[in-house]
């Protein structure tokens, strides 16, 4: 930590005016003016990386993590999502320890709108600006025929002055705008992957920072930046999904080379964890071969190549190797290569850890699907369907879907699917019971309700018509369990419970054309319990005894 606080210039001030009054409503300003009055921020100092770290007093106390060269990234730990009282209060206070007008903060809407109109005069600046300017439309002429290399040294100099800018929803915006002004024209190949290093380019100023920034964690990442990544991401998404015509372009292969090194680096080297809600470079990695480049190849020969560039990658890259997106990125090589066992294998070693999401899962099966391959599609669901069920989070409606389609295509695969789902329990339980109901698999799914120790209770009427039905003798030992329960319990809620179900028995016993045996039943059951006057008046009320 510093033992002083460096002294702000006019600049810095200025933009941290701008920056307050983007990110915070007025209504915030005065509650955290109000808090700063009250001296409920405790001291802190500014660390080497230009963060302020501190605590903020109140009902509760919070810890406040203000970055003041990316004011987005700032983090507090109270209820509010985004920009909140504490933090303006830190800022405040951070204000008049430098000397400067707490006033004009808390009233940084206004004052950002009051500040110094641009002189009529040329500035000093405007001839390095001129310059800077025929620089980059030099650089940019040369992107038709550069390399990626080139193509990053151009972005670096384009974003320049935005490189100490809060990562807010604008930043993205304002980083490609600045990339793309001089844009010359280019072939539709050439375009696509130029537009799509862009917008690498500028997730990776978000998510991987330099400088004295480096240090904040992704995981970490604030409100702002986070909500600019989805933004990103989205982007990226849809320009992959297009399409890359690389069949009518050959020539542009060397150049899509560079991309896939340069996205396979950024995967590798990107952290994940339970935490981390995307892997945003190894998604892009994906679609990318998914869209880009396996429906422009021919035979197998790229596949290969990468799984010996991903081997080599693990030496190169050493204790900062991804270990869970360099499996994954094997196992869709593998995938594609039509070698099912090893894909398997590293999926297996995946999942051995908390990082692997459903969704890594699933997306080997939806290709399978699209392509009619059912009978790979069968072996990968039961290859997979166990690894599922070990995942406490996510829902498995889509991966239970899968089965739907293969079993109606091929019926002999029912079979699997049923080892498939038994293995998978109790977490796939759910889509278990709906398809034995679907498949009229009467007696087993009531054997495994009764194995859970399911009760009427736990069922909507509805939930049970089915069985009422077409099987209403296989309600019957559900219902005359639950009775004996309810009686066991000797109350007079229970009682009346115990009646219900009574009355529901009833009218089994007259579906199945057997009254004589249910009065056979009532009348023991009543003489069984004739001590219990409760019951036996609940009995009588119920019109089930005389």
């Amino acid at each position: 930590m510093q033992s002083t606080i460096d002294a702000m210039d006019d600049e810095l001030w200025d933009k941290l005016i701008q920056d307050v009054a983007y990110l915070f409503d007025d209504l915030t300003l005065k509650r955290g003016f109000q808090y700063y009055k009250q001296k409920r921020v405790r001291p802190f100092a500014v660390t080497d990386a230009r963060k302020i770290i501190t605590l903020v007093e109140g009902n509760d106390d919070y810890s406040v993590v203000i970055d003041l060269d990316n004011l987005g990234n700032s983090r507090c730990e109270c209820p509010v999502k985004g920009p909140c009282k504490h933090m303006a209060a830190v800022l405040m206070h951070y204000a008049d320890m430098q000397k400067r007008s707490v006033q004009t903060l808390a009233n940084a809407k206004a004052a950002a709108s009051l500040q110094r109109p641009a002189s009529p005069k040329v500035p000093p600046g405007a001839a390095s600006m001129l310059a800077r300017q025929d620089l980059l439309q030099q650089q940019a002429s040369g992107i038709p025929e550069a390399g990626v290399a080139e193509w990053r040294e151009f972005c670096v100099s384009c974003t320049a002055p935005l490189a100490h800018t809060s990562r807010t929803p604008g930043y993205a915006e304002k980083a490609l705008a600045a990339i793309l002004k001089y844009k010359p024209s280019m072939s539709p190949a050439t375009e696509k992957l130029f537009l799509l290093h862009a917008h690498l380019f500028v997730l990776e100023t978000i998510t991987k920072p330099q400088g004295p920034a480096q240090t904040t964690f992704v995981s970490s990442m604030g409100y702002f930046a986070h909500m600019t990544v989805t933004e990103l991401q989205d982007s990226i998404g849809q320009l992959l999904t297009s399409g890359l015509p690389l069949r009518v372009e050959s020539q542009q292969w060397p150049r899509a080379m560079e991309i896939l090194d340069y996205l396979r680096l950024q995967m590798l080297s990107e952290p994940r964890g339970r935490s981390r809600e995307q892997p945003y470079f190894r998604i892009a990695y994906e679609l990318y071969w998914e869209h880009w480049l396996e429906p422009n190849l021919s035979d197998n020969k790229l596949y290969e190549e990468e799984l010996d560039q991903l081997r080599t990658a693990e030496t190169e890259l050493g204790t900062s190797l991804s270990r869970h997106a360099w499996l994954l990125a094997q196992s869709r090589m593998y995938f594609y290569l039509g070698d099912d066992p090893p894909a398997w294998a590293h999926l297996r070693t995946a999942a051995d850890t908390p990082a692997l999401q459903p969704e890594d899962l699933l997306g080997f099966l939806e290709p399978l699907y699209s392509a009619g391959d059912w009978e790979r599609l069968v072996n990968w669901l039961v290859q997979t369907g166990p690894l599922l069920g070990s995942r406490i989070y996510g829902n498995l409606k889509d991966y239970s879907s899968y089965w739907d389609a293969v079993v109606a295509q091929r019926p002999e695969s029912e079979p699997l699917m049923w080892s498939t789902l038994s293995e998978m329990l109790p977490l796939a339980g759910e889509i278990y019971g709906e398809k034995l109901l679907i498949h009229e698999k009467w007696q087993v799914w009531m054997d495994y309700q009764l194995a859970n120790g399911k009760e009427p209770a736990d069922f909507r009427v509805r939930d049970l018509q089915p069985l009422e039905k077409h099987a209403p003798e296989t309600l019957l030992p559900f219902y005359h369990q639950a009775v004996e329960r309810f009686v066991l319990d000797k109350n007079r809620q229970s009682y009346k419970a115990a009646v219900k179900l009574l009355k529901r028995l009833s009218k089994l016993y007259k579906k199945m054309k057997q009254e004589e045996r249910w009065e056979l039943y009532i009348h023991s059951f009543s003489v069984r319990n004739s001590r219990l006057r409760a019951l036996q008046e609940e009995l009588r009320k119920g019109k089930l005894i005389t």
